[in-house]
């Protein structure tokens, strides 16, 4: 579908999905299927394989999460993966062997700190160490990014920088903490808006650490899909939209309707703004609006 659409790639290929709706884990056979079939309908597009994200509202009874009082918060996620090495490594060696073959990158969820970071790269690197001790097939080098997803790593986007090869701002989770709003309850929803310029800030401190390291950024969000908000988003230096396969042609239209110097303008006005429903206005009466 997202082919047809139009798709350059897939930015955010969700994992959990082989996770749920089962006792076990899918082991590494069928995960190495699962992405390879992937990999294969797109014919030589990038495809961005995000690391299992379970925990929050996606519980996986056998891994033996314990109940929390606020699961979001908890352990979830890259925590999890950290936290469950062996069942880790199995998902990093399938995308490994399949990143052989295919352009594949890695993309890390729900990172918060660069120890987690670091600890997530030395798993990886165990993996691979796994595959050659097996004479396996696996990509010796491999694309690795991080989602900024929690307001920590937009603060210290520059250092983060450093040691990735992108991010991808999932701006869901992004503006669920820095609101402090839980998205799945209606009583507060509406405080979230990723048009808020608290967080367009943020997207701008993020690619502008990016560009100055040399690494490209997308955006993973329900944003990336958002016509109100595509102006905005390449205003800011974004370098990639991911969404779900329906949005593709409509964003496709307003992006080659865009000047790029007029988004830009766009972008600068939006930042010094004050709410989201200013941010909204100023796009509508914009000429980059469709």
């Amino acid at each position: 579908m997202a082919v047809e659409a139009g798709a350059d790639g897939v930015g955010l290929f969700r994992t959990e999905f082989l996770f749920l709706n089962r006792t076990t884990a899918p082991d590494e056979e069928e995960q190495v299927q699962a992405y390879r079939s992937t990999a294969q309908v797109l014919n030589g597009r990038p495809l961005i394989i995000r690391t299992l994200d379970a925990g929050g509202d996606k519980s996986i009874p056998y891994l033996n999460i314990e109940p929390e009082a606020n699961p979001f918060l908890g352990s979830r996620a890259i925590r999890l993966c950290l936290s469950q090495p062996e069942l880790f490594k199995t998902q990093l060696r399938a995308i490994l062997r399949v990143a052989a073959g295919f352009p594949v990158r890695i993309m890390f969820p729900m990172i918060a700190t660069l120890g987690e970071l670091r600890r997530a790269k030395a798993l990886l690197a165990e993996a691979q160490q796994e595959l050659f001790t097996r004479a396996e097939s696996y990509a010796e080098k491999v694309e690795t990014g991080i989602m900024v997803e929690i307001p920590s790593v937009a603060e210290m986007a520059e250092q983060f920088a450093r040691e990735v090869d992108f991010f991808s701002i999932g701006t869901n989770d992004l503006t669920q903490y820095t609101f402090a709003v839980d998205r799945t309850n209606p009583n507060v929803a509406s405080l979230a808006d990723a048009c808020h310029p608290a967080l367009l800030r943020q997207i701008q401190r993020v690619v502008e650490a990016a560009r100055s390291n040399g690494i490209w950024v997308g955006v993973c969000g329900e944003l990336a899909g958002d016509p109100d908000a595509i102006p905005i988003l390449l205003g800011l230096g974004v370098d990639e939209l991911s969404m779900s396969p329906p949005s593709i042609p409509i964003a496709k239209e307003i992006v080659r309707g865009c000047s790029v110097s007029q988004a830009q303008i766009l972008a600068a006005q939006a930042l010094q703004l004050d709410s989201a429903e200013s941010v909204r206005t100023l796009i509508k009466n914009s000429a980059l609006q469709l």
